[in-house]
């Protein structure tokens, strides 16, 4: 599939002459790279304009002005704003080369087996490809539910299976907060599933939140049990039927420089996104109407929740319905490295549902 849709954000970028041009693209690289605030000494030697430092430094003065770059400290370097990042990511944008399908990705992608393992191992390649957390955000259906399962865990916990007719196969960890016992679970699980079977996840959440407001008084053990369960499985579910698949989370925590080190309270929200994919899925969603290659940075989102990161998203089709692809990161993250492999397996996971589906 193409990947030259138009990449998000606010409106464009003033143009900027030639020398000021190199100096940013410069000083953002060397950014992305050290994630030191970038002296005019630096520049003057190592951006290939043949200028002196007293030049640089008044081209600085000129790009802070109109807005591209900040100054930290008094006496120290300059550093990129989210709009110094999205000129230089457009400059990559604009001079890239059309990328193809990784066949080695390709390759793996079809050893995975099922659409929900595939979209596993797409979340995973893209957060080794990139070094950030990557996801796969399957396309939205109108697959109606099959059967519910239900496993008991430790303690409390219950793992929840919920297979839809199209064969997507969604796993959730509920806390049931009385005890049960696996038979009990059996019993519940068939209930529900002949109860339900046939039924999109909304109109099954509809159904079963109209009963549990019914007078409980009248519900037989059995029933009042497997509406509770049927109530925490589905309380939080994607009604749309897209499921989100996440790897890397860890390596949000991993960013290197002071000046991108995340506040504690921006970790807390994205991680909070991630636990409840519901929301992030919301998110994601209004990605999905814009075909190709899509970069968000910082400031651009409309979240605030996402407001520290940058996302590079691109869409993908299983030859009949749009899904989605994606990493975010910081807005310090290497834009070169990540679009591509964003592009990249986008592609091929295009090629592999396409087959499946043929």
């Amino acid at each position: 599939m193409g990947t030259s849709g138009g990449v998000r954000g606010p409106s464009s970028a003033p143009d900027l002459p030639e020398r000021l041009q190199r100096l940013l693209s410069a000083l953002v690289r060397e950014y992305i790279d050290h994630g030191e605030p970038v002296s005019s000494q630096w520049l003057a030697g190592h951006s290939g304009c043949a200028v002196s430092s007293a030049t640089v430094r008044n081209v600085l003065s000129r790009l802070e002005e109109l807005g591209f770059v900040r100054q930290p400290h008094t006496s120290a370097g300059r550093v990129p704003t989210d709009l110094g990042y999205r000129y230089y990511v457009d400059s990559l944008l604009h001079s890239r080369r059309p990328v193809r399908a990784a066949a080695d990705v390709e390759a793996r992608l079809r050893r995975a087996g099922a659409s929900s393992s595939i979209l596993a191992s797409v979340s995973h390649e893209l957060s080794r490809a990139s070094h950030h957390l990557g996801f796969a955000l399957s396309p939205g259906a109108e697959d109606r539910l099959q059967r519910m399962e239900f496993v008991p865990l430790e303690g409390s916990r219950i793992l929840v299976v919920v297979v839809s007719s199209g064969g997507e196969v969604t796993h959730k960890v509920i806390s049931y907060p009385d005890p049960i016992t696996r038979e009990d679970l059996i019993q519940a699980a068939n209930y529900l599933s002949q109860e339900f079977a046939g039924m999109t996840l909304s109109e099954a959440r509809l159904a079963i939140l109209e009963r549990l407001r019914q007078d409980r008084a009248l519900y037989d053990e059995l029933f009042a049990r497997a509406m509770k369960l049927a109530g925490l499985t589905l309380e939080d579910l994607p009604a749309d039927g897209h499921a989100m698949f996440i790897s890397g989370t860890s390596l949000l925590l991993d960013v290197e420089g002071i000046e991108e080190a995340l506040p504690l309270t921006t970790l807390r929200s994205i991680l909070a996104m991630i636990e409840e994919k519901h929301r992030l899925i919301g998110l994601l969603t209004a990605y999905l109407e814009e075909s190709g290659l899509t970069v968000v940075i910082g400031s651009e989102h409309t979240t605030p929740d996402l407001q520290n990161f940058s996302l590079v998203v691109a869409t993908y089709t299983d030859g009949q319905r749009i899904g989605a692809v994606g990493v975010i990161g910081p807005t310090r993250m290497r834009y070169s490295r990540a679009i591509a492999a964003v592009d990249s397996v986008s592609q091929a996971v295009s090629r592999v549902l396409a087959t499946e589906h043929a």
